[in-house]
């Protein structure tokens, strides 16, 4: 199968030069500090109408842990239906219990809201307690695909997990490294991994276009982009074949 990257966008700059550098898919984030949240209304509509290439925004109403109160969960709600009526071709979700299982019956209630739209199941999934008992609950409630990086801090020292968790889902759901992915150690996760979609950030900082700048401050002003060099290499890199 034809092995595939998706790319986060933090911004619509960003998003634009994912697209042209060769990006299969866009997963849309906010705040990048806190690990990404849901983009804005503003965002997604012009992340929509810039974009050809699959869209997914993150649906995640702050930073932190991801066991949610009700009212973070309406508002999760909404944002999907938000997601959906500007024409994204997917979501990206993750509810946890305080014992550290999936949230279920949340879970499948967000999955059914986005229909038609697919949903990606995103690093939650790596604070879970048991990931095999975590990945078949996300198979029952529908999701496409689960973001991890096997529940260690680089996908590459998860890999192990990794491989595991794609031999028992038997290609009933995508398992997709994510986080430290980059061109220099794609094709080795991949031979180590058996794994066909990639996420990555290829992030770079860059400084502010400000001619003035009030030094008493004593702030950057850096904004979080991607480097399209970064992003060609990863899509050549998994162009060559892969043992």
């Amino acid at each position: 199968m034809p092995r595939s990257l998706e790319i986060i966008g933090f911004n619509i700059e960003s998003c634009g030069i994912a697209q042209l550098a060769g990006a299969h898919r866009i997963e849309l984030c906010d705040n990048p500090a806190e690990g990404g949240t849901t983009p804005s209304y503003g965002f997604i509509k012009a992340a929509r109408k810039k974009l050809h290439i699959p869209l997914y925004p993150i649906i995640r109403p702050r930073g932190g842990d991801f066991l949610y109160r009700d009212e973070e969960y309406r508002i999760m709600r909404t944002d999907v239906g938000i997601c959906k009526s500007l024409g994204c071709d997917g979501v990206v979700i993750g509810m946890l219990q305080a014992d550290g299982t999936v949230d279920v019956e949340r879970c499948r209630h967000l999955v059914e809201l986005a229909y038609p739209m697919e949903v990606t199941f995103h690093r939650a999934f790596d604070r879970t307690k048991d990931p095999f008992q975590a990945m078949e609950d996300i198979i029952s409630i529908g999701c496409e695909r689960i973001l991890t990086s096997g529940q260690q801090p680089h996908a590459q020292d998860g890999a192990v997990l990794i491989k595991q968790l794609i031999e028992k889902a038997a290609e009933r759901i995508i398992i997709m490294p994510g986080s430290g992915v980059r061109s220099d150690n794609i094709v080795a996760l991949a031979e180590k991994t058996g794994a066909i979609e990639f996420h990555s950030s290829a992030r770079i900082r860059t400084g502010s276009m400000m001619r003035y700048m009030n030094e008493g401050l004593k702030e950057k002003l850096e904004k979080v982009s991607v480097d399209e060099a970064e992003i060609r290499n990863l899509i050549a890199a998994l162009h060559h074949p892969i043992a």
